[in-house]
């Protein structure tokens, strides 16, 4: 077989390191052809390339000073006030346990998105006899596939066929943001302003570096020329990047009447909702999702989550079996199992499923979680000392989990311990301040204190 036909075939099947190899064996023997040299730099892009949507996990306020943003904003209004007031269980990253993970609550190590503002070392390596705009295609196999510091992005940005793969290379798989950049600075103005691909990466390249009115600016110039979805999503993106939540949802709905019932959009107004803490809403458009998109995991599990927290744990349950079943295994979910099937009298599957999200559970923070819910399983038993040593365990996985501290100072205080009580109390009080409970235990040690005094 041809070479470069084989490494196209192993292109389509996805077997990128099988392409990219073939590839590097043509290029030693013909350096400067350049249907090889595009497609490796496809494969190269491709073999790490994540989308960069759904990866961009939204911190609320990131790119702003307190000077930006209202100390206090109405209510309804920003995502970081009601984060702050709600009780349910959320992740690092503010979202409910769900069972599931998003997958932008997930970085692989070595991926693109960490990369992005800096640059693999270039070798100091010269052809003098080739012109500077051919040199940058000469590579060895040991060393950089490309020599960017001697790119002339002018003359590529003129050629349709190289420039956006040489652009998606510098950009996901360099993280070279600034040739990127001028890249696409270059190109847009070779095709006159007139190509919404290059302005959506230009927008790219803006809220890499945290310019995000600039890239704003882009993604609505592109809108103006081509209504695609992932324009949208990304200048959603730009609005929950601002905290300004209700403009994101404008967005999202404007897109709904173009694009009716897009999984995509749905799933962005579910979440949008969810953080404002209208949770029927939420719900409503999760069910939309379903009905649409039947083995959509994130919108059972959330319809689990309302469930569960509406005393409902049979129909949680159900749910989560659901995904459980469309062949999803993670630590949250058996955790979940696990609590809805003690809440539902299921007590025969209760320990199975604690015990398997234990035996799944990496991070030391979800085991926190596993084993705080595993002393309220000792607590439905009966068993206060299992459940203080399930709590002390909690707290050497997690030694700020408020609500641990909590729970160990009244199982103290039914001991008898008020002292070693009041001593946790203080001690969840400080770790989270939100949290109502510690405050009001300790209100009722001193009263009934005064109260001891007294007679």
């Amino acid at each position: 077989m041809e070479p470069l036909y084989q490494a196209l075939s192993c292109y389509r099947r996805r077997n990128f390191d099988k392409c990219v190899e073939i590839c590097t064996d043509i290029l030693e023997n013909q350096p400067l052809d350049q249907a090889t040299w595009c497609l490796k730099m496809r494969a190269l892009t491709k073999r790490i390339y994540i989308d960069d949507i759904e990866n961009e996990e939204i911190v609320v306020g990131d790119a702003l000073d307190d000077d930006t943003v209202a100390s206090a904003p109405r209510p309804g209004t920003s995502m970081k006030l009601e984060a702050a007031l709600t009780a349910r269980p959320r992740t690092s990253t503010g979202r409910p346990i769900t069972g599931v993970n998003r997958p932008g609550t997930q970085m692989r190590p070595g991926t693109s998105i960490e990369r992005l503002k800096t640059s693999r070392p270039l070798t100091g390596q010269s052809v003098r006899a080739i012109r500077l705009g051919t040199a940058a295609m000469y590579s060895h196999r040991d060393g950089p596939f490309i020599q960017v510091s001697r790119l002339n992005l002018v003359k590529y940005a003129k050629d349709p066929c190289l420039s956006k793969p040489l652009f998606e290379y510098l950009f996901y798989h360099e993280g070279d943001v600034r040739n990127s950049m001028e890249l696409a600075v270059q190109a847009t103005q070779a095709n006159h302003f007139e190509d919404w691909w290059w302005k959506v990466q230009l927008a790219k390249c803006y809220n890499a570096l945290n310019l995000v009115r600039d890239g704003e600016q882009q993604l609505r110039s592109a809108l103006r020329q081509h209504t695609h979805i992932d324009t949208f999503m990304r200048l959603i993106r730009v609005y929950l990047r601002l905290d300004q939540p209700l403009s994101a949802l404008e967005i999202c709905k404007t897109v709904l009447t173009i694009f009716p019932n897009d999984v995509s959009i749905s799933t962005e107004v579910a979440r949008l909702y969810e953080s404002l803490g209208d949770v029927l809403m939420s719900v409503k458009y999760y069910r939309n999702i379903v009905t649409e998109d039947s083995m959509n995991t994130e919108a059972i599990a959330c319809i689990g989550v309302y469930h569960f927290y509406n005393n409902q744990p049979e129909f949680a349950l159900r749910h989560y079996r659901r995904v459980l079943a469309m062949g999803v295994h993670s630590a949250e979910l058996y955790n979940n199992l696990g609590l809805c099937c003690l809440y539902s009298q299921q007590l025969d599957l209760t320990m199975a499923c604690f015990q398997r999200a234990l035996d799944l559970a990496i991070d030391p923070l979800i085991k926190a979680e596993i084993w705080y819910n595993l002393s309220h399983v000792a607590i439905a038993a009966g068993d206060v000392e299992l459940a203080m040593q399930c709590l002390s365990i909690c707290l050497i996985m997690d030694s700020t989990h408020a609500p641990a501290f909590n729970n160990i100072a009244i199982l103290q205080y039914k001991v008898g311990r008020t002292n070693l009580a009041k001593a946790y109390l203080n001690t969840a009080k400080n770790l989270q301040p939100s949290l109502l409970e510690p405050q009001k235990n300790l209100e009722y040690l001193q009263n009934r204190y005064l109260n001891k005094f007294e007679e």
